[in-house]
């Protein structure tokens, strides 16, 4: 049995063998990486420079495009170096920095979801009430929670996770650290602690869950009644690009770690990580600023001669 403080460095997922095939893996992530930074930074620049967007809606649209660029400066820079540099190290501590920021950023991420679900619920199914409810106090606190929540359950299974002995080596079969490989390298039966955790974590996310689809319900349900089609149609606009985040948020997070066991291979969970640590970053503000008329207004501004109102 070999404890997890001797181990001076994980190896991640092998890379493509070929000198290729590792650049064009590196040309492929620097692609997507620059794409998420260009559209989130732009999302931020906008949100912040722009007094209209100074609203609940574009304060907690600013929160997830941070959370967004930190989720994927987490993982992908080092898959780039590694293609590089030809290696699969990561050393201990970083791949505990890499544990921590992921699961601090991905919980941030749920939770302001959620409270953006509530955002839109109050909007539309109780706009008398609307500056009441999420003034701008109440706006810092709700994000300022989602941040703190993450914080703790990141600390909470990071340092639960890495004070568990290792039995089956120390290679990680994923392209960064994450708690699910981890814990495949530890003894069968020093993860149950971890897995208790990871059990109240779900049950949390569950919560959360229901409350997302509690929330669109009522919405849908609003919506349908407004007689004018401009209306129905003005208030979709600002529900299905946070439905269609949150969809493909929770979608590919659910499937990759709820899949069957007979489907798993390290091919599938390598492309399946991809598609919820990596694309969602990079889509995201194309999401929101497809149909958003008020943010493409402004995008407009800022960048003139590369929007154009619709």
């Amino acid at each position: 049995m070999a404890n997890s403080s001797s181990i001076p460095h994980f190896l991640l997922l092998p890379l493509p063998g070929t000198r290729q095939l590792q650049l064009l893996h590196f040309c492929l992530f620097l692609a997507i990486y620059l794409a998420a930074l260009l559209g989130n930074g732009l999302i931020i620049s906008t949100i912040a420079s722009d007094h209209h967007l100074h609203t609940p809606m574009y304060f907690f649209l600013l929160n997830l495009a941070l959370l967004d660029l930190g989720t994927i400066s987490t993982t992908v820079p080092k898959s780039m170096d590694s293609s590089l540099r030809n290696t699969r190290d990561i050393s201990y501590a970083g791949c505990a920095a890499q544990v921590f920021f992921f699961v601090l950023l991905i919980v941030a991420e749920y939770f302001l979801l959620t409270i953006m679900s509530y955002d839109r619920y109050v909007a539309i199914c109780r706009p008398l009430h609307y500056e009441t409810l999420l003034g701008s106090t109440v706006c810092v606190h709700l994000a300022a929670a989602a941040w703190a929540c993450g914080a703790l359950t990141a600390l909470l299974h990071t340092a639960n996770t890495f004070s568990l002995p290792l039995c089956q080596g120390n290679a990680v079969d994923q392209f960064f650290c994450e708690i699910p490989q981890i814990l495949k390298l530890s003894c069968s039966t020093s993860y149950l602690r971890e897995l208790g955790l990871v059990v109240f974590s779900l049950s949390l996310g569950f919560v959360c869950f229901v409350f997302i689809v509690v929330s669109y319900v009522q919405i849908f349900r609003a919506v349908l009644r407004i007689p004018s089609q401009q209306g129905r149609h003005k208030a979709f606009a600002t529900c299905l690009p946070h439905l269609a985040v949150v969809s493909l948020f929770l979608s590919t997070i659910m499937f990759a770690h709820l899949k069957p066991s007979s489907i798993s291979s390290p091919s599938l969970d390598l492309v399946l990580s991809v598609l919820y640590s990596v694309v969602p970053p990079a889509v995201n503000p194309l999401i929101y600023s497809l149909r958003n008329q008020e943010l493409k207004a402004a995008l407009s501004k800022l960048l003139p001669g590369c929007f154009q109102k619709q």
